[in-house]
């Protein structure tokens, strides 16, 4: 009896068990990623609408909704969407790489350290909405920063700050700097930890000054990681929703100059017309698609080049 069951011991396999384990992850993408995308495709094709209480569709109408969606102002929603996220991402970019080397740096040696990571990290923590909310307050017509430019006699008359494209969008641009710089200083900051110091001590030694250190070491060696900000900043900045929908009450204003992609997407799910929404969703999709794949090649060929080569 002994022998036949250190027999079965032996023989019982737990390969299967790594199945079990992983399914809920497959189970909770199929269910909430994958079915949702491929419905998303589905209703692109379909006309499906209400009007009132009146539903049309849904009807088999092939690219019909495609064209429509192109014959619109489309191209111009998606270059208000870029034009604002280079406007928030190139000084965000620019200030947490000079953070991140500062906050890392030996040789400075900055006091209150965990304060200041505290500090800068703490915007990403406030939720989008809320921030929108305070920057609406903040510059409205009757709002704080035209009591306090009138009191100090720097104006004559209240500044509509939300009724001007350039404010807006630099509004938007500036909310959208002050959430996300502190995490991708952190991001940054782990990347640069991650580079083995002996390299800057032999740097130091061969008389390299700090410029080329960045440029020739850091640079090279921070590349993964930037690439990594790089891609996850454009995917968040194509999908801007909540910031300029609140700021601008849903309307884009002024005329239309701070409408997202998303907004307008928005327009057509409030609409309740469907096919036009999975239209605009895959047009999205395909767009993030290939300007993410676009980064991503182009910068890790720049990354293979300073590199020689080497990954």
């Amino acid at each position: 009896m002994s022998d036949s069951k250190t027999k079965k011991r032996k023989g019982f396999n737990f390969n299967h068990w790594g199945y079990f384990f992983i399914a809920p992850f497959f189970i909770v993408f199929v269910v909430f990623s994958l079915i949702p995308l491929i419905s998303t495709f589905v209703n692109s094709l379909f006309e499906n609408y209400r009007i009132g209480l009146t539903t049309v569709g849904p009807k088999f109408i092939g690219l019909a909704n495609f064209k429509a969606v192109f014959s619109s102002d489309i191209l111009r929603y998606i270059k208000n969407t870029f034009f604002i996220w280079m406007a928030g991402f190139i000084p965000q970019i620019i200030v947490s790489l000079v953070l991140s080397v500062w906050f890392t740096s030996i040789e400075l040696r900055l006091k209150a350290q965990q304060f200041f990571k505290t500090v800068i990290y703490l915007p990403n923590l406030i939720m989008a909405s809320a921030f929108a909310m305070l920057f609406f307050t903040l510059f409205s017509d009757n709002g704080p920063v035209n009591s306090i430019l009138l009191r100090v006699g720097l104006v004559e008359e209240s500044q509509r700050f939300l009724s001007s494209a350039g404010w807006t969008r630099g509004l938007i641009a500036t909310m959208n700097f002050l959430m996300w710089y502190g995490n991708t200083t952190i991001l940054l900051m782990a990347g640069i930890m991650g580079i083995d110091e002996t390299i800057y001590e032999a740097a130091k030694i061969d008389g390299a000054n700090p410029l080329q250190v960045f440029f020739r070491i850091t640079m090279p060696m921070l590349m993964p990681i930037f690439v990594y900000v790089l891609i996850t900043s454009l995917i968040g900045g194509i999908q801007m929703f909540d910031v300029p929908q609140i700021l601008t009450n849903g309307e884009g204003n002024p005329n239309r100059t701070s409408m997202t992609l998303i907004m307008y997407l928005n327009k057509h799910l409030t609409n309740k017309n469907y096919g036009m929404a999975g239209a605009v969703s895959v047009i999205t999709f395909a767009l993030t698609s290939v300007f993410s794949f676009t980064v991503y090649s182009m910068t890790m060929k720049k990354y293979k080049d300073m590199t020689g080569g080497k990954r």
